[in-house]
Protein backbone atom coordinates (compact mmCIF):
# COMPACT_ATOMS: atom_id res chain seq x y z
CA UNK A 1 0.00 0.00 0.00
CA UNK A 2 1.18 3.55 -0.45
CA UNK A 3 2.70 5.62 2.15
CA UNK A 4 -0.03 7.99 2.01
CA UNK A 5 -2.91 5.90 1.77
CA UNK A 6 -1.16 3.73 3.92
CA UNK A 7 -1.10 6.33 6.95
CA UNK A 8 -4.63 7.66 6.34
CA UNK A 9 -5.30 3.75 7.01
CA UNK A 10 -3.56 3.45 10.08
CA UNK A 11 -5.66 6.45 11.52
CA UNK A 12 -9.08 4.65 10.41
CA UNK A 13 -7.95 1.19 11.96
CA UNK A 14 -6.54 2.96 14.79
CA UNK A 15 -9.70 4.31 16.65
CA UNK A 16 -10.98 0.83 16.59
CA UNK A 17 -9.95 0.20 20.17
CA UNK A 18 -10.58 3.72 21.37
CA UNK A 19 -14.33 3.88 20.41
CA UNK A 20 -17.45 2.21 22.11
CA UNK A 21 -20.29 1.12 19.82
CA UNK A 22 -20.64 -0.25 16.71
CA UNK A 23 -22.32 2.85 14.70
CA UNK A 24 -18.21 4.97 14.80
CA UNK A 25 -16.91 1.33 14.00
CA UNK A 26 -18.88 1.21 10.85
CA UNK A 27 -18.19 4.46 9.87
CA UNK A 28 -14.29 3.69 10.03
CA UNK A 29 -15.28 0.61 8.19
CA UNK A 30 -17.34 2.80 5.01
CA UNK A 31 -14.06 4.98 5.36
CA UNK A 32 -12.08 2.06 4.97
CA UNK A 33 -13.83 0.31 1.84
CA UNK A 34 -14.17 3.98 -0.24
CA UNK A 35 -11.02 4.29 -0.05
CA UNK A 36 -10.19 0.56 -1.28
CA UNK A 37 -8.67 0.42 -4.63
CA UNK A 38 -8.90 -3.12 -5.36
CA UNK A 39 -9.88 -6.36 -4.19
CA UNK A 40 -7.05 -7.30 -2.46
CA UNK A 41 -6.64 -4.41 -0.46
CA UNK A 42 -10.51 -4.99 0.68
CA UNK A 43 -9.95 -8.37 1.06
CA UNK A 44 -7.19 -7.61 3.52
CA UNK A 45 -8.99 -4.79 5.32
CA UNK A 46 -12.01 -7.19 5.97
CA UNK A 47 -9.68 -9.52 7.10
CA UNK A 48 -8.04 -6.86 9.71
CA UNK A 49 -11.37 -6.04 11.07
CA UNK A 50 -13.52 -9.35 11.21
CA UNK A 51 -12.18 -10.54 14.66
CA UNK A 52 -13.89 -6.82 15.74
CA UNK A 53 -16.64 -6.00 13.81
CA UNK A 54 -20.10 -7.76 12.69
CA UNK A 55 -21.73 -5.60 9.79
CA UNK A 56 -25.35 -6.61 8.92
CA UNK A 57 -25.66 -3.64 6.67
CA UNK A 58 -22.50 -4.67 4.12
CA UNK A 59 -25.01 -5.60 1.75
CA UNK A 60 -27.33 -3.74 1.41
CA UNK A 61 -25.35 -0.63 1.68
CA UNK A 62 -23.42 -1.93 -1.40
CA UNK A 63 -20.03 -0.73 -1.10
CA UNK A 64 -18.87 -4.09 -2.76
CA UNK A 65 -20.00 -2.87 -6.09
CA UNK A 66 -19.38 0.56 -6.28
CA UNK A 67 -16.34 2.52 -7.02
CA UNK A 68 -15.34 6.02 -4.87
CA UNK A 69 -14.34 9.40 -6.90
CA UNK A 70 -13.97 11.82 -3.98
CA UNK A 71 -15.24 15.12 -5.60
CA UNK A 72 -15.04 18.90 -4.26
CA UNK A 73 -18.56 19.64 -2.97
CA UNK A 74 -20.19 22.53 -3.45
CA UNK A 75 -22.30 24.67 -1.52
CA UNK A 76 -22.21 24.53 2.84
CA UNK A 77 -18.24 23.56 3.73
CA UNK A 78 -17.85 21.18 6.21
CA UNK A 79 -14.38 20.89 5.99
CA UNK A 80 -12.17 21.75 9.40
CA UNK A 81 -9.24 20.94 11.35
CA UNK A 82 -8.45 17.35 11.90
CA UNK A 83 -9.30 17.85 15.67
CA UNK A 84 -13.10 18.70 14.21
CA UNK A 85 -13.30 16.34 11.48
CA UNK A 86 -16.30 13.86 11.10
CA UNK A 87 -13.54 11.11 11.07
CA UNK A 88 -10.34 11.65 11.95
CA UNK A 89 -7.54 11.27 9.43
CA UNK A 90 -10.28 11.75 6.46
CA UNK A 91 -10.97 14.63 4.49
CA UNK A 92 -14.42 15.67 5.42
CA UNK A 93 -15.48 15.15 1.59
CA UNK A 94 -14.94 11.78 1.87
CA UNK A 95 -16.77 11.23 5.21
CA UNK A 96 -19.81 13.27 3.80
CA UNK A 97 -19.52 9.83 1.17
CA UNK A 98 -19.20 7.45 3.80
CA UNK A 99 -22.29 8.83 5.53
CA UNK A 100 -23.92 8.93 2.84
CA UNK A 101 -23.74 5.56 2.37
CA UNK A 102 -24.70 4.71 5.79
CA UNK A 103 -28.41 3.61 6.64
CA UNK A 104 -30.12 6.14 7.33
CA UNK A 105 -31.99 4.50 10.08
CA UNK A 106 -28.42 5.62 12.33
CA UNK A 107 -28.64 9.00 11.39
CA UNK A 108 -30.38 9.93 14.76
CA UNK A 109 -27.68 8.16 16.41
CA UNK A 110 -24.96 9.87 14.57
CA UNK A 111 -27.12 13.16 15.61
CA UNK A 112 -25.87 12.33 19.26
CA UNK A 113 -22.25 12.01 18.36
CA UNK A 114 -21.50 15.49 18.11
CA UNK A 115 -22.52 19.20 17.48
CA UNK A 116 -21.30 18.97 13.65
CA UNK A 117 -22.97 15.82 13.79
CA UNK A 118 -25.89 16.97 14.76
CA UNK A 119 -25.46 20.18 12.58
CA UNK A 120 -25.38 17.91 9.79
CA UNK A 121 -28.12 15.59 10.21
CA UNK A 122 -30.48 18.26 10.75
CA UNK A 123 -29.91 20.31 8.25
CA UNK A 124 -30.61 17.89 5.73
CA UNK A 125 -27.60 18.26 3.26
CA UNK A 126 -26.99 14.21 3.89
CA UNK A 127 -30.37 13.38 1.72
CA UNK A 128 -29.50 15.04 -0.91
CA UNK A 129 -26.23 14.37 -1.28
CA UNK A 130 -27.99 10.53 -0.93
CA UNK A 131 -30.05 11.16 -4.44
CA UNK A 132 -26.95 12.51 -6.11
CA UNK A 133 -25.01 9.22 -5.89
CA UNK A 134 -28.28 7.17 -5.63
CA UNK A 135 -28.69 6.19 -2.59
CA UNK A 136 -32.19 5.61 -1.89
CA UNK A 137 -33.80 3.33 1.13
CA UNK A 138 -37.33 2.44 1.06
CA UNK A 139 -39.41 2.99 3.67
CA UNK A 140 -43.50 2.09 4.54
CA UNK A 141 -45.62 4.53 6.10
CA UNK A 142 -48.81 3.15 7.61
CA UNK A 143 -51.57 4.21 9.44
CA UNK A 144 -53.82 1.60 10.80
CA UNK A 145 -57.54 2.69 12.19
CA UNK A 146 -56.77 5.68 14.86
CA UNK A 147 -53.28 5.02 15.60
CA UNK A 148 -50.26 6.79 15.48
CA UNK A 149 -48.31 6.44 11.93
CA UNK A 150 -45.54 3.97 12.24
CA UNK A 151 -42.42 3.47 9.49
CA UNK A 152 -41.32 -0.02 8.58
CA UNK A 153 -37.47 -0.37 7.07
CA UNK A 154 -37.07 -3.68 5.18
CA UNK A 155 -33.31 -3.58 5.31
CA UNK A 156 -33.10 -3.77 8.87
CA UNK A 157 -36.82 -5.17 9.73
CA UNK A 158 -37.61 -2.68 12.10
CA UNK A 159 -40.76 -1.08 12.94
CA UNK A 160 -40.60 2.74 14.70
CA UNK A 161 -43.06 4.71 15.98
CA UNK A 162 -44.14 8.63 15.03
CA UNK A 163 -44.68 11.07 17.01
CA UNK A 164 -48.10 12.04 17.12
CA UNK A 165 -49.57 14.52 14.93
CA UNK A 166 -50.63 17.15 16.24
CA UNK A 167 -54.33 17.69 14.71
CA UNK A 168 -57.49 18.23 15.70
CA UNK A 169 -59.84 15.60 16.28
CA UNK A 170 -61.81 16.34 13.03
CA UNK A 171 -58.91 15.85 11.48
CA UNK A 172 -57.59 12.57 13.27
CA UNK A 173 -61.02 10.86 12.78
CA UNK A 174 -61.92 12.04 8.82
CA UNK A 175 -60.57 10.28 5.66
CA UNK A 176 -57.41 10.99 4.51
CA UNK A 177 -54.89 10.46 1.78
CA UNK A 178 -51.08 10.47 1.67
CA UNK A 179 -48.02 10.79 -0.49
CA UNK A 180 -44.32 10.25 0.30
CA UNK A 181 -42.07 13.25 -1.70
CA UNK A 182 -38.61 13.73 -1.09
CA UNK A 183 -38.15 13.42 2.80
CA UNK A 184 -41.26 14.49 3.42
CA UNK A 185 -44.89 12.42 4.18
CA UNK A 186 -47.70 14.69 3.53
CA UNK A 187 -51.52 13.74 4.82
CA UNK A 188 -54.47 15.33 3.43
CA UNK A 189 -57.59 15.66 5.06
CA UNK A 190 -60.27 17.89 6.72
CA UNK A 191 -60.43 20.36 9.44
CA UNK A 192 -62.76 22.12 11.64
CA UNK A 193 -61.86 24.92 9.64
CA UNK A 194 -61.60 23.10 6.45
CA UNK A 195 -58.76 21.40 3.87
CA UNK A 196 -55.38 20.68 6.14
CA UNK A 197 -52.66 19.02 5.11
CA UNK A 198 -49.79 17.87 7.37
CA UNK A 199 -46.36 16.94 6.69
CA UNK A 200 -43.73 14.73 8.41
CA UNK A 201 -39.88 15.44 7.86
CA UNK A 202 -37.53 12.57 8.32
CA UNK A 203 -34.75 15.47 8.56
CA UNK A 204 -36.21 17.12 11.60
CA UNK A 205 -38.26 14.12 12.68
CA UNK A 206 -41.56 16.19 13.28
CA UNK A 207 -44.81 17.14 11.99
CA UNK A 208 -45.60 20.72 10.84
CA UNK A 209 -48.54 21.93 8.41
CA UNK A 210 -47.40 22.10 4.80
CA UNK A 211 -48.70 25.10 2.56
CA UNK A 212 -52.34 24.64 0.93
CA UNK A 213 -52.73 23.43 -2.61
CA UNK A 214 -53.67 26.64 -4.93
CA UNK A 215 -57.04 24.70 -5.05
CA UNK A 216 -57.66 22.26 -2.33
CA UNK A 217 -59.14 19.16 -3.11
CA UNK A 218 -59.73 15.52 -1.79
CA UNK A 219 -60.39 12.38 -4.22
CA UNK A 220 -57.20 12.94 -5.93
CA UNK A 221 -54.80 11.08 -8.01
CA UNK A 222 -51.23 11.68 -7.36
CA UNK A 223 -47.76 10.43 -7.13
CA UNK A 224 -44.06 11.32 -6.45
CA UNK A 225 -40.68 11.49 -8.65
CA UNK A 226 -37.89 12.67 -5.97
CA UNK A 227 -38.63 15.71 -4.48
CA UNK A 228 -41.75 16.51 -6.61
CA UNK A 229 -44.95 15.09 -6.58
CA UNK A 230 -48.26 15.81 -8.87
CA UNK A 231 -51.91 15.82 -7.93
CA UNK A 232 -54.57 15.86 -10.24
CA UNK A 233 -58.56 15.64 -9.77
CA UNK A 234 -60.56 14.99 -7.14
CA UNK A 235 -63.13 16.63 -5.76
CA UNK A 236 -63.16 20.55 -4.17
CA UNK A 237 -65.31 21.67 -0.78
CA UNK A 238 -68.53 21.98 -2.83
CA UNK A 239 -67.75 18.80 -4.17
CA UNK A 240 -67.88 19.68 -7.31
CA UNK A 241 -65.23 16.96 -9.36
CA UNK A 242 -61.88 18.60 -10.99
CA UNK A 243 -59.96 18.76 -13.94
CA UNK A 244 -57.13 20.89 -12.36
CA UNK A 245 -53.51 19.88 -11.62
CA UNK A 246 -50.97 20.68 -9.11
CA UNK A 247 -46.87 19.73 -8.72
CA UNK A 248 -45.53 20.31 -5.27
CA UNK A 249 -41.51 20.86 -5.14
CA UNK A 250 -41.25 19.64 -1.39
CA UNK A 251 -37.63 21.40 -1.83
CA UNK A 252 -39.17 24.81 -1.94
CA UNK A 253 -42.42 23.66 -0.67
CA UNK A 254 -44.34 25.50 -3.18
CA UNK A 255 -47.42 24.82 -4.98
CA UNK A 256 -47.70 25.56 -9.26
CA UNK A 257 -50.69 25.23 -11.15
CA UNK A 258 -50.51 22.88 -13.69
CA UNK A 259 -52.60 22.55 -17.00
CA UNK A 260 -55.86 21.35 -16.85
CA UNK A 261 -56.32 17.70 -17.89
CA UNK A 262 -58.82 16.75 -20.83
CA UNK A 263 -61.82 15.29 -18.40
CA UNK A 264 -62.74 16.07 -14.77
CA UNK A 265 -62.14 12.80 -12.20
CA UNK A 266 -62.13 12.09 -8.59
CA UNK A 267 -61.56 8.71 -7.21
CA UNK A 268 -58.62 8.37 -9.38
CA UNK A 269 -55.28 7.76 -9.56
CA UNK A 270 -51.84 8.59 -10.40
CA UNK A 271 -48.66 7.49 -11.01
CA UNK A 272 -44.60 8.27 -12.66
CA UNK A 273 -43.84 6.29 -15.62
CA UNK A 274 -41.42 6.49 -18.54
CA UNK A 275 -40.56 9.99 -16.70
CA UNK A 276 -44.47 11.23 -17.63
CA UNK A 277 -46.99 11.71 -15.24
CA UNK A 278 -50.20 9.47 -15.74
CA UNK A 279 -53.84 9.37 -14.35
CA UNK A 280 -56.29 6.70 -15.02
CA UNK A 281 -59.71 5.37 -13.85
CA UNK A 282 -61.90 7.71 -11.20
CA UNK A 283 -65.44 8.85 -11.36
CA UNK A 284 -67.30 11.44 -13.84
CA UNK A 285 -70.71 11.53 -11.51
CA UNK A 286 -72.28 8.73 -12.37
CA UNK A 287 -69.83 7.65 -15.01
CA UNK A 288 -67.07 5.38 -14.41
CA UNK A 289 -64.08 6.62 -16.21
CA UNK A 290 -61.82 3.91 -18.07
CA UNK A 291 -59.72 6.00 -20.30
CA UNK A 292 -56.03 7.75 -18.77
CA UNK A 293 -54.21 10.90 -19.51
CA UNK A 294 -50.71 11.36 -19.61
CA UNK A 295 -48.69 14.59 -18.39
CA UNK A 296 -45.63 15.15 -19.97
CA UNK A 297 -43.24 17.48 -17.89
CA UNK A 298 -41.50 18.96 -20.86
CA UNK A 299 -44.06 20.01 -23.32
CA UNK A 300 -46.95 20.77 -20.00
CA UNK A 301 -49.69 18.74 -22.48
CA UNK A 302 -52.37 15.94 -21.69
CA UNK A 303 -52.57 13.36 -23.77
CA UNK A 304 -55.72 11.08 -23.52
CA UNK A 305 -55.38 7.46 -23.91
CA UNK A 306 -58.58 5.81 -24.38
CA UNK A 307 -59.60 2.39 -23.30
CA UNK A 308 -56.20 2.61 -20.59
CA UNK A 309 -58.23 1.04 -17.59
CA UNK A 310 -60.88 -1.38 -18.83
CA UNK A 311 -64.31 -1.80 -16.78
CA UNK A 312 -62.78 1.38 -14.76
CA UNK A 313 -63.59 1.35 -10.93
CA UNK A 314 -67.12 1.57 -9.84
CA UNK A 315 -68.38 3.87 -7.10
CA UNK A 316 -67.88 1.29 -4.18
CA UNK A 317 -64.70 0.06 -4.99
CA UNK A 318 -61.22 1.83 -4.48
CA UNK A 319 -59.56 3.81 -6.91
CA UNK A 320 -57.24 1.42 -9.13
CA UNK A 321 -54.70 -0.23 -7.09
CA UNK A 322 -51.86 0.88 -9.49
CA UNK A 323 -47.86 0.73 -8.84
CA UNK A 324 -44.77 0.94 -11.03
CA UNK A 325 -41.99 -0.83 -10.71
CA UNK A 326 -38.55 -0.55 -13.53
CA UNK A 327 -41.33 2.01 -15.46
CA UNK A 328 -43.86 -1.07 -15.58
CA UNK A 329 -47.19 -1.21 -14.60
CA UNK A 330 -48.99 -3.25 -12.53
CA UNK A 331 -52.47 -3.52 -11.13
CA UNK A 332 -54.49 -5.31 -8.06
CA UNK A 333 -58.15 -6.13 -9.50
CA UNK A 334 -59.93 -5.58 -7.02
CA UNK A 335 -62.38 -8.14 -8.04
CA UNK A 336 -60.56 -11.39 -9.31
CA UNK A 337 -57.87 -10.67 -6.52
CA UNK A 338 -55.08 -10.70 -9.53
CA UNK A 339 -52.15 -8.97 -10.39
CA UNK A 340 -52.14 -7.49 -13.98
CA UNK A 341 -49.34 -5.80 -16.37
CA UNK A 342 -49.94 -2.96 -18.54
CA UNK A 343 -48.64 -3.58 -22.12
CA UNK A 344 -47.80 -0.22 -23.77
CA UNK A 345 -47.74 -1.03 -26.89
CA UNK A 346 -50.68 -2.38 -27.15
CA UNK A 347 -52.54 -0.63 -24.60
CA UNK A 348 -53.78 -3.79 -22.70
CA UNK A 349 -53.38 -5.79 -19.01
CA UNK A 350 -52.53 -9.25 -18.88
CA UNK A 351 -52.76 -11.40 -15.72
CA UNK A 352 -49.57 -12.49 -14.46
CA UNK A 353 -50.58 -13.53 -10.91
CA UNK A 354 -52.36 -14.50 -8.01
CA UNK A 355 -52.63 -11.57 -5.15
CA UNK A 356 -51.46 -13.21 -1.71
CA UNK A 357 -54.56 -11.41 -0.68
CA UNK A 358 -58.39 -11.18 -0.90
CA UNK A 359 -58.71 -7.41 -2.02
CA UNK A 360 -62.02 -8.14 -3.05
CA UNK A 361 -63.62 -8.62 0.79
CA UNK A 362 -63.67 -4.55 0.86
CA UNK A 363 -63.93 -3.71 -2.87
CA UNK A 364 -60.17 -2.96 -2.67
CA UNK A 365 -60.59 -0.74 0.89
CA UNK A 366 -58.41 -1.53 3.21
CA UNK A 367 -55.36 -2.77 1.06
CA UNK A 368 -51.96 -0.80 0.08
CA UNK A 369 -50.63 -2.09 -3.29
CA UNK A 370 -47.33 0.20 -3.66
CA UNK A 371 -43.94 -0.45 -5.31
CA UNK A 372 -41.45 -0.66 -2.90
CA UNK A 373 -37.91 -0.57 -4.89
CA UNK A 374 -37.68 -3.17 -7.64
CA UNK A 375 -40.24 -4.63 -5.64
CA UNK A 376 -44.51 -4.78 -5.34
CA UNK A 377 -46.16 -4.67 -2.08
CA UNK A 378 -49.34 -5.66 -0.61
CA UNK A 379 -50.05 -4.48 2.83
CA UNK A 380 -53.56 -5.50 3.99
CA UNK A 381 -54.67 -6.83 7.64
CA UNK A 382 -56.78 -9.72 8.50
CA UNK A 383 -58.62 -10.88 12.06
CA UNK A 384 -56.97 -14.03 14.15
CA UNK A 385 -57.32 -15.88 17.03
CA UNK A 386 -54.48 -13.72 18.67
CA UNK A 387 -55.86 -10.42 17.39
CA UNK A 388 -55.52 -8.06 14.36
CA UNK A 389 -52.27 -8.08 12.60
CA UNK A 390 -50.82 -6.81 9.42
CA UNK A 391 -49.37 -8.40 6.78
CA UNK A 392 -46.72 -6.77 4.15
CA UNK A 393 -46.05 -8.97 1.59
CA UNK A 394 -43.73 -8.26 -0.93
CA UNK A 395 -42.66 -9.78 -4.99
CA UNK A 396 -39.92 -9.09 -7.35
CA UNK A 397 -42.28 -9.10 -10.84
CA UNK A 398 -38.97 -9.01 -13.03
CA UNK A 399 -37.30 -12.21 -11.42
CA UNK A 400 -38.71 -15.62 -13.02
CA UNK A 401 -40.22 -18.35 -10.80
CA UNK A 402 -40.36 -15.59 -7.75
CA UNK A 403 -43.10 -16.05 -5.30
CA UNK A 404 -45.27 -13.88 -2.80
CA UNK A 405 -43.06 -13.60 0.68
CA UNK A 406 -44.18 -12.34 3.69
CA UNK A 407 -41.85 -9.11 4.83
CA UNK A 408 -43.05 -8.74 8.22
CA UNK A 409 -46.25 -9.00 10.14
CA UNK A 410 -47.58 -6.47 12.71
CA UNK A 411 -49.52 -7.16 15.54
CA UNK A 412 -52.20 -5.71 17.44
CA UNK A 413 -52.47 -2.24 15.37
CA UNK A 414 -55.61 -3.31 13.43
CA UNK A 415 -57.06 -5.39 10.61
CA UNK A 416 -57.74 -2.17 8.24
CA UNK A 417 -54.89 -0.19 6.24
CA UNK A 418 -56.31 3.21 5.95
CA UNK A 419 -52.91 5.66 4.44
CA UNK A 420 -49.93 3.73 3.14
CA UNK A 421 -47.11 5.35 1.53
CA UNK A 422 -43.53 4.60 0.69
CA UNK A 423 -40.50 7.04 0.47
CA UNK A 424 -37.47 6.29 -0.66
CA UNK A 425 -34.38 8.93 0.06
Amino acid sequence: MAGGQGCVLSQLLGPFDRERGSLQKNLYLLAYMLLAKNTDLLKDGQNMVDEELTIPTLDCIGLKKKKHVAKKRSGKDYSQGYNDCFIPGLHDDLALDCLAWACRSDYPSLACLSKKFKSLISSGYLYKLRRQIGRIEHWVYLACSLMPWEAFDPARQRWMRLPRMPCDDCFSCADKESLAVGTQLLVFGREISGFAIWMYSVVTRDWSRCPLMNLPRCLFGSSCRGEIAIVAGGSDKYGHVLKSAELYNSELGHWETLPDMNLPRKMCSGFFMDGKFYVIGGMLSPDSLTCGEEYDLETRVWRRILNMYPGGNRASQSPPLVAVVNNQLYAADQTTNVVKKYDKLNNTWNVISQLPVRVDSYNGWGFAFKSCGDKLLVVGGHRGPAGDIIVLHSWCPDEEGAEWKVLSVRERVGAFVYNCAVMGC
